[in-house]
């Protein structure tokens, strides 16, 4: 492996924005508050600070260790520790290549959307006209324009994985867009990268900060915020609780994937990481706080508006069935007029009461949604009844856009970087390489804009990655502290920044980060053991919502595919350097033996 003439950041606070623009990513926005809504709201933030302390910084500090110091990515920085160990390495960079490949369709969704936006009437707003242009489409009047516009002119899904058909052009258009801009922006390598993350690291926080300013003045916004902040202790006796706060912390600062050890090993030699180690761990996680506080005032808002015109329909019901058009009925006491005329006039409420719907604001506010259901039909539904819409859906995509784009910097120097790194390699263009990468990863996400490919998009992104990265992170904790050697780990360090690590970055390093990852790898195998045939949510027309439905099997064959083949690198990486080894110490051995023959 080539390590000379290595490139460098032109200055320190390049590789902090990098490393922000790759940790701060969709996750923050809709993971994170999903999370806080099913775990007690503001007592979720308990389990997640410790296990910041515990986990995050700990093994992000050590990350950017390894790759400032073997200045290689992630294969040649742990060959370097231990031929045996290049597997880990590799490992890392399967699992980066398969989040290349379906990341980007997430990003295609965002410039769909971002164009669709400058219309003088959003076209998730109202349902389109059937093809006799007689009314309303039947199948999004079931559903609603939100949903509508997202399965079925979005994605243009299938009713099931096994129902495939053409390429969504449109789809297929701005997946070309995004490979294009990632291939710009990484062009060049860390030179070009630099310069892009100034832009992708500090946009998405001026827009959270409009919409926060903009969120805070929506009618219903505080109720959101109030319901979000009201800490269920009681949660924190859930074991759930704390393996999600785990999860989200390891998967929210992308250890694992070797981004981080190929970001660091173009830093200079005695750069300061472990205060750049610190930083980037609690914006992170500051990040994922002010998201949520962003997303429950929209959140709030969009409860509330759906809770009053759901009074105003049944107000309207109720009127026009009793005739009490004087009536003097106020939107938010329509329920208690409701049960006074239900006493008064049973029979007739008899008649209507398969009309009535159930109006409850915490019904509203327990509606969990995370990943594209909220970021794409949530935040959408919420914008439509925004004044001058346009400008708050141009916006978001827009931040949405930067967020997916930065934290893509980061999955594809994972595997360009280790590349570079190959003699091989050492000799071609970085311009040519990166352009390779980036067409070949294209051309496989075109299947993700077919009219199956969202359901591909749920396997790999459920499959893909979290499984094999807990795999990854945990044998490189262990070869750090017992293979390699904490002591010599120590004496690295010290020799970089000019002091050796505290205690308690060795205690978890030693203890309880091993800990931590062993029982999330037991969680998730006794879970995925305990779950059964696995399922994905199938859209279905004639109702216009989605429904569970089991794999067939070959999608269970390809996931079992997904979650062998990045894990497998590590052991297969290992025998083959055994029998190398072995097969050049026998060629020596005999060659040992010839020349004794020959001197007798």
């Amino acid at each position: 492996m080539a390590k000379e003439a290595r490139e460098n950041w032109d200055s320190p606070r390049e590789f902090l924005l990098a490393c922000v623009s790759y940790a701060v990513g969709l996750g923050n926005v809709w993971r994170f508050p999903y999370l806080c809504q099913m775990h007690g709201g503001g007592g979720f933030l308990i389990p997640y600070l410790i296990m910041l302390v515990l986990e995050g910084i700990p093994l992000f500090y050590m990350e950017l260790a390894i790759g400032q110091k073997m200045r290689l990515g992630s294969i040649g920085a742990w060959s370097a520790i231990s031929p045996y160990l290049g597997g880990v390495g590799l490992a890392s960079v399967v699992t980066s290549l398969y989040l290349c490949l379906y990341y980007n369709i997430i990003n295609a969704w965002s410039f769909w959307y971002l164009f669709n936006s400058f219309q003088s009437v959003l076209p998730w707003a109202n349902c389109p006209l059937n093809a006799n242009l007689t009314g309303p489409d039947e199948e999004c009047e079931k559903a609603t324009p939100t949903q509508y516009f997202f399965y079925r002119q979005t994605l243009n899904i299938s009713s099931s994985i096994e129902e495939n058909g053409g390429i969504h052009t449109g789809q297929a258009l701005c997946l070309l867009l995004c490979w294009m801009l990632t291939y710009l922006f990484v062009s060049k390598g860390v030179k070009s990268t630099g310069k892009v993350v100034y832009f992708t690291a500090t946009f998405p926080y001026v827009v959270l900060l409009i919409y926060l300013i903009r969120g805070l003045t929506l009618h219903g916004a505080f109720t959101g915020i109030t319901y979000m902040f009201t800490p269920k202790l009681e949660e924190l006796a859930n074991p759930a609780t704390w393996i999600n706060a785990a999860t989200q912390i390891f998967f929210s600062l992308g250890l694992g994937f070797g981004s981080l050890i190929a970001f660091a090993s173009y830093n200079q030699y005695n750069n300061n990481f472990e205060r750049q180690a610190i930083a980037v761990s609690l914006i992170n996680s500051s990040t994922s706080i002010f998201a949520c506080i962003v997303t429950f005032a929209i959140y709030g808002f969009k409860a509330t508006v759906n809770f009053e015109n759901c009074l105003e329909r049944t107000r309207v019901l109720v009127m026009n069935t009793f005739d009490l058009a004087e009536a003097n009925v106020t939107i938010h006491n329509v329920m208690d007029w409701i049960e006074t005329l239900n006493a008064t006039y049973p029979k007739e409420f008899e008649e209507i009461a398969d009309k009535l719907e159930t109006c409850d604001l915490d019904s509203e506010l327990q509606n969990a949604a995370e990943g594209p259901g909220l970021a794409f039909i949530m935040y959408s539904e919420a914008i439509k009844n925004m004044p001058v819409s346009q400008i708050w859906s141009v916006l978001y995509f827009a931040m949405l856009l930067l967020l997916g784009v930065g934290s893509m910097l980061g999955n594809i120097t994972a595997i360009i970087t280790p590349l570079r790194d190959f003699k091989i390699f050492s000799r071609v263009s970085t311009e040519l390489i990166n352009g390779l990468v980036c067409i070949f990863c294209f051309l496989i996400g075109l299947g993700f804009t077919t009219t199956s490919g969202s359901y591909w998009f749920t396997i790999f992104n459920d499959y893909a990655a979290s499984f094999s990265l807990l795999f990854v992170v945990l044998i490189e904790v262990i070869t750090v502290s017992y293979i390699y050697g904490i002591k010599r780990f120590e004496k690295d360090i010290e020799d970089m920044i000019g002091h050796r690590p505290n205690w308690y970055l060795k205690i978890t390093w030693l203890v309880v980060s091993p800990v931590l990852l062993i029982v999330l790898f037991i969680y998730y195998i006794v879970n995925y053991i305990q779950g059964g045939s696995p399922t994905y949510q199938a859209w279905d027309k004639e109702i216009g919502k989605s429904n569970p439905e089991a794999y067939p099997v070959f999608g269970q064959l390809f996931i079992g595919l997904l979650l062998v083949s990045s894990i497998s690198c590590v052991p297969l990486t290992a025998l083959y350097v055994y029998c190398r080894k072995r097969k050049l110490g026998n060629q020596h051995e005999k060659q040992h033996t010839i020349k004794i023959e020959t001197v007798q």
